[in-house]
């Protein structure tokens, strides 16, 4: 698989003063990682947000959104986002603290 360079790009710059973050290949894109916990990341043109499974619903009801389903199989707690869903600075911040908020609750790997 691949990714949308330009969307990991702008996640990169987005996150780049967020302490504990890292980058990885996961999933056939780019994960972004806090204290060792997926946040967020781009598979193809999806952006992959973890909101945790009480957020989960809500998240899927959101324009845009649908479960993240790449094996067949939902992962509950993470949703993929298409472009449209994302494609202002704005739209993509605020799914990028969704999912720096639900990682904040977990303790570090």
């Amino acid at each position: 698989m691949t990714f949308n360079e330009k969307t990991a790009s702008r996640i990169r710059s987005t996150l780049k003063h967020t302490r504990g973050l890292t980058e990885r290949q996961m999933f056939g894109g780019a994960a972004f990682m806090l204290d060792g916990h997926m946040c967020c990341g781009v598979i193809e043109d999806n952006l992959v947000v973890r909101v945790g499974p009480h957020a989960y619903q809500e998240a899927l009801q959101e324009p845009h959104a649908r479960p993240m389903d790449f094996t067949g199989r939902p992962l509950t707690g993470f949703v993929y986002i298409a472009r449209d869903g994302y494609e202002s600075d704005q739209a993509l911040l605020r799914w990028i603290h969704r999912g720096l908020d639900f990682v904040s609750t977990l303790p570090p790997r």
